[in-house]
């Protein structure tokens, strides 16, 4: 029975990672279809463009070409094609000629490549320069003979890739940058205002565990920040090369505007949660109007998430944010101990940093916060 039961217990856990597994494979798949249809296109045009318009007899590489340039992340296209096409320059002209003054042989084949990663890393390339580069360099030297012209087609093959990929990326199939942006910045707020909201629960009812569940969830907001940052550099590209994005740049700044101050805030919401951990754990006292303090907080970060997806000015989070500090104040007056000093002292900083992400200037910030406290 008892090994029956452990069957049983085994084949439940695998049907469970089963389905978790089958429905990470479809996300990642819904993911990847734009990508697919993107690279598939790009590399189709640019086998028309490179065969049947310029005239190339196998013009393999401009295939190839197109779909380097898509195939890393968004947001780094436009430097990859540029980096695919100087490269590619780079190697064929270092490669033609060293192989036209030194002949060919394994010590040739080794000299031109050093040679030719060299020039790439002088002229400030990144590693995909340095790659292509250094392939278009051994190509020359093993397989084009000096003087064919191949290695020219072969150049031109790259441009045509390149730029029939940047293409389709801005003009036949642009991401929506706004989209991007935005799915990129919930996590990281929804994951702040969650912390936060944890926090002020948890000094409300002296609950250390849900205390130390707000941190955990602050590490997860803060672990977003990198996918927030690429996003954002996929939002300015995409508005930047599509001209049916274009009207969405205006948008797109207050995000872009708005994610130092996010990271700042989340970083800062991290130090007042492990606080409020070590407050509980010192057994302090807690004035009815911490938490408020921090519930407020969370309130004004759930207020940026919506007012920045509605492009509208987000008044709502600055009175909650100023609001939040005002509470601390009092607070502070009724009476805290070291942990609960610190506490206050992070609601003000996290205040701070969301009035900066609505696009406040920093005077103007400090004089708001001031105001907040004197009032208080």
């Amino acid at each position: 029975m008892a090994q029956r039961a452990a069957m049983g217990e085994g084949l439940a856990a695998l049907t469970r990672r089963s389905h978790a597994t089958l429905r990470d494979r479809v996300r990642r798949l819904r993911v990847g279809v734009w990508l697919a249809l993107q690279a598939g296109l790009a590399a189709g045009l640019a086998w028309f463009v490179a065969h049947d318009l310029v005239g190339h007899a196998q013009p393999f590489f401009a295939p190839i070409a197109a779909v380097v340039t898509l195939a890393v992340s968004v947001g780094q296209r436009l430097r990859r094609a540029s980096e695919l096409v100087v490269g590619v320059a780079v190697g064929i002209g270092v490669g033609d000629l060293l192989i036209a003054w030194i002949g060919t042989g394994p010590a040739q084949i080794a000299l031109v490549v050093a040679l030719a990663i060299l020039v790439a890393i002088f002229v400030g390339g990144g590693p995909a320069l340095v790659v292509q580069s250094a392939t278009s360099a051994a190509l020359v030297a093993t397989l084009t003979p000096p003087g064919s012209g191949l290695s020219q087609l072969r150049f031109v093959d790259a441009l045509i890739g390149g730029l029939v990929g940047l293409g389709v990326m801005a003009l036949l199939l642009p991401t929506n940058p706004l989209t991007v942006v935005s799915r990129a910045t919930a996590p990281v707020l929804d994951a702040l205002a969650t912390g936060l909201a944890r926090s002020a629960s948890a000094l409300a009812d002296r609950d250390r565990r849900r205390a130390e569940s707000a941190v955990g969830t602050l590490d997860h907001g803060e672990a977003g920040l990198i996918r927030f940052e690429e996003a954002l550099a996929a939002g300015r590209e995409s508005a930047t090369l599509a001209p049916i994005r274009w009207r969405s740049r205006g948008p797109l700044t207050q995000y872009v505007d708005s994610a130092e101050h996010i990271g700042h805030a989340v970083r800062n919401a991290r130090v007042l949660a492990r606080r409020t951990v070590r407050l509980l754990a010192d057994g302090e006292q807690v004035p009815d109007r911490l938490p408020e303090a921090v519930r407020l907080l969370g309130e004004a970060v759930t207020w940026l998430r919506r007012e920045l997806a509605e492009a509208v000015e987000p008044e709502a989070c600055r009175g909650r944010a100023l609001s939040a500090v005002g509470q601390a104040t009092q607070a502070y007056r009724d009476g805290v101990g070291f942990s609960g000093g610190v506490v206050v002292a992070q609601v003000r900083s996290v205040a701070i940093d969301l009035l900066r992400a609505t696009g406040i200037p920093a005077t103007e910030a400090q004089q708001l916060l001031q105001e907040s406290i004197d009032r208080a």
